[in-house]
């Protein structure tokens, strides 16, 4: 049975969101995953991960939306923070500037309450989200629900359906940033 009405759900992959969208699916919630993602690089790669997204939505049931792939908006948002780390400034730019879409999107199709699965990767830091999700709550006046999709169970539910449906997985969040940082790291192990 529903209990916090229409809910949009921001999303930046499959592996880090079938978990929380099957948990959501079988409490009976109306949702619709929101595919907002200008970081992710290359084109090629948001193809994959897009696509991967739409693959287990059908699957679970779930509705799926989409924004344009505006690469050069978030170059633009970030800019003078291409040398933060991975859980830097530049994360958090990142993290407010979908958050606000996200919101701003619930709002123009009437959506009661937004969430998100950012933070659940291991490459994320979940309080540098729900910061961000708050700003953006303030700012617009549309309720964020800061579930940690981490516990009860979700994570490993997770993992699981990452397997059973053999989802692409990548190793790195998305932006060129960060996968510069994990191309530099694995050709410094093999020094």
């Amino acid at each position: 049975m529903a209990t916090y009405g229409k809910i949009l759900v921001l999303s930046c992959c499959a592996p880090c969101s079938c978990g929380a969208l099957k948990t959501l699916a079988d409490e009976g919630e109306n949702i619709t995953v929101l595919f907002y993602n200008p970081n992710i690089y290359p084109q090629a790669e948001y193809d994959k991960r897009r696509d991967e997204q739409k693959r287990v939505c059908a699957s679970l049931g779930v509705a799926f939306a989409e924004l344009p792939y505006e690469p050069r908006v978030w170059d633009k948002a970030v800019a003078g923070l291409e040398c933060e780390p991975e859980r830097g400034k530049r994360c958090a730019v990142c993290f407010y500037m979908r958050l606000l879409r996200a919101a701003q999107y619930a709002r123009e199709h009437q959506f009661d309450i937004f969430a998100s699965v950012l933070g659940v990767s291991r490459y994320k830091d979940l309080a540098q989200v729900n910061t961000a999700a708050r700003q953006v709550w303030i700012e617009t006046g549309m309720p964020y629900w800061a579930r940690n999709w981490r516990k009860d169970g979700i994570e490993n539910l997770r993992r699981a359906l990452a397997e059973e449906f053999k989802l692409y997985r990548q190793d790195y969040c998305g932006c060129k940033y960060s996968l510069a940082s994990r191309l530099q790291e694995k050709q410094n192990k093999l020094k």
